[in-house]
């Protein structure tokens, strides 16, 4: 063009509200060849919906290309990294989505009788035997609709069995390296939170746990690797001082994709876990769901399990409701099925080797991207890190820049913001978890921008403390945006 630039210009999108006008239709039909008829008279005022006031009148190429746009605009697995650490945001296999859209799958009722859903109630029956083999448990219920509920099943089974022992207790020991749905669960379950600090390696100390668990305390809920990304390496001595003294493990299963393969927490001393099928185990998951949260068990938990419980009887597959030491329901029906079948799919389609290499592959990645960064950001602890690596925003908060201001900088350079100031242990952490889904490439391509970001703080710190300055939308206010959130959005004049 001459020489000259061109400026691509990407389009405010107004709401279909606005691009609405009276008489558009996004369908056309021919003319009735038979008389009309009134739909109140045919079928009644009552089964008659009124019209829907202001609904938008747009034409078909209006719709088509208003979403269109809008899905232009939204970031993807599909389309980069997921740096967020703790999440394990990894890519989905698109066989986990062919195998649960199998018309027997996707149109299965949970009304249909036994006979007739013999297909969904075996995968179920192999989801269930997969995960007591990778966890080292006995026993496993599906039904959890996610991992805060899981966390709430695995805390009322510890109650209900000591509550049989004669003393449900009253405490539980939650680290400060826990994930932060931990306290919530246990105070729902009816317990008190205890809260164990952790030492200068990011681990908890043996000697700190023997003065604290006395008869009081119930369980410790310990997140292993915690959210730290650090194993916690005295686990099994610290397994043995709990039961030694009538206590329980309970460990959060949110980190299991650095130990799949690996390591089996049943064989390190864990009671009961939870595990997100919606992490670990390849669905997706995000904007609300749909998610999955398994709890797995020792054999002296079992009887406690959430009805109905899955048997196998001559004809075939049946759900068994009589369980007198049940502690009753979770949900409705028997957890979220389609997601349990595409964590089937991906535990089958890896196998045993597959699941240890992903999880080399994503402790590897880890390892990689802390060992490039740590030279630009303050490593959080000294001790090795598996699947997440964390920093804080040390060195960056001298010249006035903080955790938030780096990540809505990333943006900039196209990719994801990592998870921000969390674990809450960390002043000003940066939270990564590459998963085994990146590649080198993407990885260096990821450590380079954090590498640009790092010395444009020591050169024009106010260029990062203003970003983002290539989004669509720029710094907002986000506690307002929170508590009066306006989805119209127009930009200056001139821009």
């Amino acid at each position: 063009m001459n020489g000259k630039a061109r400026t691509h210009i990407s389009q405010n999108e107004p709401l279909l509200f606005e691009l609405s006008s009276p008489g558009k239709r996004a369908y056309q039909l021919p003319p009735l060849d038979v008389p009309a008829a009134d739909p109140q008279a045919v079928l009644g005022r009552e089964r008659v919906r009124p019209e829907i006031e202001n609904f938008p009148e747009v034409s078909e190429v209006e719709v088509l290309r208003h979403f269109t746009r809008l899905a232009s605009w939204n970031y993807a697995i599909d389309l980069g990294m997921y740096p967020l650490g703790s999440c394990t945001m990894k890519y989905n296999p698109r066989i986990n989505e062919a195998v649960a859209n199998l018309e027997g799958l996707l149109w299965a009722h949970p009304y249909q009788p036994e006979s007739l859903s013999q297909g969904c109630l075996e995968i179920m029956a192999a989801l269930e035997a997969a995960l007591a083999e990778i966890t080292g448990m006995d026993a496993v219920t599906l039904q959890p609709a996610a991992g805060a509920h899981g966390e709430l099943t695995g805390l009322f089974l510890i109650r209900a069995l000591l509550a049989s022992r004669g003393n449900p207790r009253k405490k539980i020991l939650v680290p400060d390296s826990a994930h932060g749905t931990n306290p919530a669960s246990v105070t729902m379950a009816g317990y008190v939170v205890e809260n164990v600090p952790s030492c200068e390696r990011g681990m908890m100390e043996l000697a700190t746990l023997e003065r604290m668990v006395n008869e009081d305390v119930a369980a410790l809920m310990v997140t292993n690797p915690n959210t730290l990304g650090v194993f916690e390496q005295e686990i099994t001595r610290i397994a043995a001082l709990l039961h030694e003294r009538g206590a329980l493990l309970y460990m959060d299963g949110a980190n299991m994709n650095a130990l799949a393969g690996i390591a089996r927490p049943g064989d390190f001393g864990v009671d009961v876990l939870h595990l997100n099928l919606h992490k670990t185990f390849s669905t997706p998951h995000g904007g609300g769901g749909p998610g999955s949260g398994p709890v797995a068990v020792k054999r002296l938990l079992e009887p406690f399990l959430p009805v109905p419980r899955l048997v196998r009887r001559q004809d075939g597959w049946a759900l068994d409701y009589d369980r007198p030491q049940s502690i009753g329901r979770m949900r409705s029906f028997y957890g979220n099925f389609g997601v349990m079948v595409r964590a089937l799919a991906y535990i089958m389609a890896h196998g045993g080797d597959g699941l240890r290499k992903a999880t080399l592959d994503a402790l590897l990645n880890a390892a990689y991207v802390r060992k490039r960064l740590e030279s630009y950001y303050e490593p959080a602890t000294p001790a090795p890190t598996l699947h997440e690596c964390v920093f804080s925003d040390a060195r960056q908060a001298r010249h006035g820049v903080r955790t938030g201001d780096i990540a809505k900088r990333l943006m900039d350079y196209g990719f994801h913001p990592y998870t921000v100031s969390f674990p809450l242990i960390v002043r000003g952490a940066l939270m990564i978890e590459p998963t085994e889904t990146e590649s080198k490439l993407e990885l260096d391509r990821f450590v380079e921008a954090m590498v640009c970001i790092a010395r444009e703080v020591e050169e024009d710190p106010e260029l990062v403390r203003t970003a983002p300055h290539h989004t669509r939308v720029s710094r907002v206010d986000e506690a307002l945006a929170a508590r009066r959130p306006v989805v119209r959005w127009r930009p200056p004049c001139g821009k």
